[in-house]
């Protein structure tokens, strides 16, 4: 309780120190559609075609317990409920070829993280556009995934401090390697030169794993509506999509479980058919979102929402794809399906000033909707993966000007009562972050 209360009187002392702004949204990390005209330009002309840009996110973050787990940027260590750290520290650069009519060719992309833990790439592509009805690009590499709203949401951008856990669960580290087509058009008049259409093959398992371990592919597409004004509606600005994830992982054994009723009962069934052997236990998902925002005198009020739903593959003790095959040597574990569901609403406003901002956030994963509540117990097969987490978020960020924004959020961390050991109750892991971010 005093840790909520101190957390809260810095907020409120912050929160209400200024006045709130909202900041603008960013379509797609790879649809570089929006950098056509002056911004590709730009880089042509004053950079010869090159452009570095970069950001770092030092931050110190305050948890309930020592020891938390969180989805705040990783657990805390056991001892340890208070850190200084180095959220990111990216550094990019963009390469655009234009032929002598002006018209992209192709456009290249790497970015590397750097953190006191160490360095990784996090994209590595290339696009190649079609110049004849310009409305076709391929795209290849190490780039993100075309699924949803806040996969593709950048983090120099997004006004809470990470993605909500269903985001970070389903596809971790957003990105992964592949190839994908993008139907759009480059101008941006009539409605229908507003819809985009994004499908890519890709291996599945992303940055969480350091080779592909089978030879299924995941197909991903995203089909969407670039956002546009509408006039008859006092200037409201509204942007939507709809996404399918269409994949799989092939079991290396001929053990899978399922929640399955049994006598009324769901319990977590144990399936040891010779003919799951080479089978591909599924990660399928239908995802839909949606962008509004309404002018005031000011700035903007704006909500955001989206829900996925589907059936994701992995382990007993996580619902996250796994980044290696589960097992130790020859001996492989069993693969776990349930089916889950989860979403997020967004409340942004900003009143009287850009350089202030509100955030209010609200999100859930559910990562077994057939049991909830006391039904989880280890008798049954459930365990910790099997937990329902509610996550209320509540935010303050100051832009002081285009290189320096610091950002106050406060995490509300709920899950669901059950028969689990340790979770008969809400465990503490509620979060502050204070963060300031730097950008070039």
């Amino acid at each position: 309780m005093k840790f909520r209360i101190t957390c809260l009187l810095i907020f409120f002392s912050l929160f209400f120190h200024g006045k709130l702004f909202a900041q603008r949204f960013l379509m797609d990390l790879v649809d570089t559609t929006n950098q056509m005209g002056k911004g590709m330009l730009s880089i042509y002309e004053r950079y010869n075609r090159v452009r570095i840009s970069g950001y770092i996110q030092p931050q110190f973050q305050l948890i309930s317990a020592k020891g938390a787990e969180t989805y705040a940027g990783g657990n805390f260590s056991a001892m340890v409920n208070n850190r200084f750290m180095l959220r990111r520290g990216r550094l990019r650069v963009d390469y655009a070829h234009l032929n002598k009519n002006n018209d992209p060719t192709s456009y290249f992309v790497f970015q590397f993280d750097g953190t006191e833990r160490g360095v990784a790439i996090r994209d590595f592509w290339g696009r190649i556009y079609e110049n004849k009805f310009k409305i076709f690009a391929l795209t290849t590499g190490m780039f993100a995934r075309p699924f949803g709203h806040e996969v593709n949401l950048s983090s120099a951008n997004r006004e809470s401090p990470e993605r909500g856990r269903m985001s970070q669960i389903l596809m971790r580290s957003e990105r992964d390697i592949g190839l994908m087509g993008t139907i759009t058009s480059r101008q941006n008049q009539l409605w229908t030169q507003r819809l985009k259409l994004d499908i890519g093959v890709f291996n599945g398992q992303g940055l969480s794993g350091p080779v592909d371990y089978d030879s299924h592919k995941d197909v991903i597409g995203r089909l969407s509506i670039k956002p546009g004004k509408v006039a008859k509606a006092g200037g409201m600005n509204i942007s939507a999509a709809v996404s399918g994830y269409w994949g799989g992982i092939t079991s290396q054994g001929n053990v899978l479980y399922r929640t399955r009723a049994n006598r009324g009962e769901y319990t977590m069934q144990r399936d040891s058919s010779v003919s799951n052997l080479g089978k591909t236990a599924p990660r399928r998902y239908a995802g839909a979102d949606v962008q509004i925002s309404f002018p005031n005198r000011k700035g903007e009020t704006e909500f955001r929402a989206e829900y996925i739903r589907g059936r994701q593959t992995a382990t007993l003790n996580s619902s996250e794809t796994p980044g290696t095959y589960p097992g130790s040597g020859n001996v492989k574990d069993p693969l776990y399906i349930r089916n889950f569901d989860g979403g997020y609403f967004y409340f942004l406003q900003n009143l009287g000033s850009k350089d202030h901002l509100f955030v209010l956030k609200y999100d859930w994963y559910d990562p077994n909707t057939r049991v909830k509540g006391r039904q989880l117990n280890a008798t049954d097969g459930f365990t910790r993966a099997d937990l329902r987490y509610d996550t209320v978020g509540m935010g303050y960020v100051y832009t002081a000007n285009e290189s320096l924004k610091f950002l106050f959020y406060y995490d509300f961390v709920r899950n669901e009562k059950t028969a689990l050991q340790g979770y008969e109750g809400d465990a503490p892991d509620d979060v502050f972050t204070c963060r300031v971010q730097y950008n070039f």
